[in-house]
């Protein structure tokens, strides 16, 4: 089952990732991470399929999924 992984203190709560989620597995947290933004998190998990489509969207690199034990990151940093 793919995993998605936010780096809470990376993002900056643009919500692009959000909107790019064919499944609607991202969501908007309530909490503020220490920069003073609202972060994206996993809401619905399983219903994750592994297109990486959030991770693609992210300019904060704040996103890694993990896909049948392999992590994706989509740029080093």
């Amino acid at each position: 089952m793919p995993k998605v992984t936010v780096d809470r203190e990376r993002c900056k709560g643009c919500g692009l990732c959000v909107a790019a989620c064919p499944q609607k597995v991202l969501e908007m947290s309530r909490e503020i991470n220490s920069k003073g933004y609202f972060f994206a998190r996993p809401g619905v998990q399983p219903h994750c399929i592994g297109c990486r489509i959030c991770g693609m969207n992210c300019p904060d690199l704040a996103i890694e999924v993990a896909v049948n034990g392999t992590r994706y990151n989509f740029f080093d940093y």
